[in-house]
């Protein structure tokens, strides 16, 4: 089975479409964390009322940088779905038209990011500012988020040489990937409940934080921020177990094994940078290395989720 195909402009372009749109969602982590979500106050489009801002202050420039990087992703993304449609017009086989599905997928989802960021500024929730729905927001955004470097990846994936693939497997393979990726998305809704009750409840110390995580006088978000490690560590363990099974299952398949040992040595590595957050009590540079190993995670996850229904599905396709 070939395993390695020689990456073509388009390929190129797709992979880094998607590592333009990784910065841009780690700078929003940035901040996010420096409080810097209010920096053009409640306008959108606009910031401030003015198209540019005249004199900005640092938190300004903070969140119009990310602005503008946002609206640059996008341009990114539409220029992968005119690249894709070129490609599929010219082509006209079953794979570029998954490849175009894709790109006008990704295009969908970045259109989505960008309603949801207005929102969340036109309805105040940004910076320290608490809403009752803020919770409800920033799961929104993160599914949003998730959902979107999903299918910018298998853009990627597609556009590189990568195999199509369907659901027609074992039933037995699909619970275990669908269990995974739940488990995914619940570790990311709770780590950003965790990380916006610590934005809005700081605490000085480590015993501090921990006391207020079980005072019955404490805000029910600090209350759930306790479960984070917890859900974490379980859906970690759950995706070594998985991603160990389906190399053993998939040994003669290079690809699959290779996105198996990346998951599992970037599990291991996030287990310690989680820890080592909580102990410092998630400065900034800590937060966004925590947020990038958790796309980086996901993004193994899907790539060798992929790599296996592929080739499984050859497999069983000839039983």
């Amino acid at each position: 089975m070939k395993t390695e195909t020689k990456l073509t402009g388009f390929a190129k372009y797709a992979w880094l479409t998607l590592v333009f749109n990784l910065l841009v969602i780690l700078w929003g982590v940035f901040l996010r964390a420096s409080l810097s979500g209010d920096g053009c106050g409640a306008h959108w489009l606009t910031c401030g009322g003015e198209v540019i801002p005249t004199a900005p202050q640092l938190k300004t420039s903070i969140e119009f940088f990310h602005r503008i990087t946002s609206a640059l992703a996008g341009l990114t993304v539409i220029g992968l779905v005119v690249w894709a449609l070129i490609k599929q017009r010219r082509e006209k086989s079953a794979h570029s038209a998954l490849l175009l599905k894709m790109a006008i997928a990704s295009l969908v989802f970045i259109i989505i990011e960008g309603v949801v960021g207005g929102l969340l500024v036109l309805t105040g929730n940004t910076a320290a500012n608490w809403t009752p729905t803020r919770p409800l927001w920033m799961a929104a955004h993160l599914v949003n988020t998730f959902t979107l470097i999903a299918v910018l990846t298998l853009t990627a994936w597609f556009a590189g040489g990568g195999k199509s693939f369907n659901f027609k497997v074992s039933r037995k393979y699909l619970i275990l990937l669908a269990l995974g990726t739940a488990g995914i998305f619940i570790v990311g809704m709770s780590g950003s409940i965790a990380a916006l009750s610590s934005m809005i409840f700081p605490s000085s110390t480590l015993s501090e934080g921990i006391a207020k995580d079980f005072s019955a006088t404490s805000h029910y978000i600090l209350k759930l921020r306790v479960f984070h490690p917890l859900i974490a560590i379980a859906v970690g363990t759950y995706l070594v177990f998985i991603a160990v099974w389906l190399k053993f299952q998939a040994r003669t398949n290079a690809v699959v094994g290779r996105w198996s040992n990346i998951l599992s040595i970037l599990l291991l590595i996030q287990f310690a940078v989680g820890m080592t957050t909580l102990a410092l009590l998630a400065p900034v540079v800590l937060q966004i290395a925590h947020l990038f190993l958790a796309d980086a995670i996901w993004i193994s996850f899907v790539l060798m989720t992929a790599a296996f229904l592929a080739e499984r599905g050859e497999i069983e396709g000839l039983a």
